[in-house]
């Protein structure tokens, strides 16, 4: 099984869930619509966390479809109801044999930026969908996240460097932190056609919503960057930084690419 930083099992991971689908869920919909997605049609939802995108397909697909949400832990989809046209399995996506074939829309968020193989991932997706079948990948440029408002320039500086230092701790567990930016080109070289690509972000002010993300990814993120010299001091005053609202960042832009088998 591939490492990964963000452990499933941990119990701040319906945190992460919590933002990813109140930032990033509409935008993430908007490009599954994008494929013609219509009734009856099988999808993949691979690596689908709390399972609110796999619902949300489910309910398009209606009845004569079929949604399959796979994840390595997936009890916290476990956790919420779900229509009958969706099946829920625990499932590897480096290591097990895909859960079907001849699938009509496959779609993965942030998955394959945390996999060392995710170009062997890529080809093994591309190969599950049937003959006009669509794959939408959507994954972060995690090193584009520009301050856009400080109380002070220790301050700007202090998310800079905690920053910088997630960054690293990913890329030790096999991340590729610039992946949205070469999702495009990779899903070309893979053989899919009509590729194309749409990005969104937004202003994360501290204390709201979306810049949450940035503690649960820090404090599952802690006995790395202790071990690489982060100070407990300097999580401390991290985390207060993003209860200011006085500090603005912006969100990780989320690459949304899609193309077509």
């Amino acid at each position: 099984m591939s490492r990964y930083l963000f452990d499933n099992t941990d119990a701040r991971t319906p945190d992460r869930f919590s933002v990813l689908e109140s930032c990033y869920d509409p935008f993430s919909r908007r490009q599954l619509q994008l494929t013609g997605l219509a009734p009856g049609w099988r999808c993949l939802e691979v690596g689908g966390g709390g399972g609110s995108l796999g619902d949300w397909l489910a309910q398009q697909v209606g009845p004569g479809g079929e949604v399959t949400i796979t994840d390595l832990d997936p009890r916290w989809a476990q956790s919420r109801p779900h229509p009958p046209q969706v099946r829920l399995l625990r499932h590897d996506i480096v290591n097990d044999p895909l859960p079907g074939e001849g699938y009509d829309l496959i779609h993965a968020r942030l998955v394959l930026l945390h996999l060392p193989e995710r170009l062997d991932v890529l080809d093994r997706l591309v190969a599950a969908l049937r003959p006009g079948g669509r794959l939408v990948l959507d994954e972060f440029d995690c090193t584009w996240t520009p301050i856009l408002a400080a109380p002070d320039e220790e301050s700007a500086s202090l998310f800079q460097d905690l920053h910088s230092a997630l960054l690293t701790q990913l890329e030790k567990a096999g991340a590729d932190v610039r992946w949205g930016v070469r999702t495009h080109a990779a899903m070309t070289k893979a053989g899919l056609h009509e590729v194309t690509s749409m990005t969104y972000g937004e202003s994360w002010a501290g204390g709201g919503k979306g810049i949450s993300l940035h503690r649960v990814n820090m404090q599952q993120a802690r006995e790395g960057l202790l071990a690489d010299g982060v100070t407990e001091a300097q999580l401390t005053r991290f985390y207060a930084l993003l209860d200011d609202p006085a500090f603005v960042v912006n969100s990780y832009p989320l690459i949304s690419t899609r193309g077509r088998a």
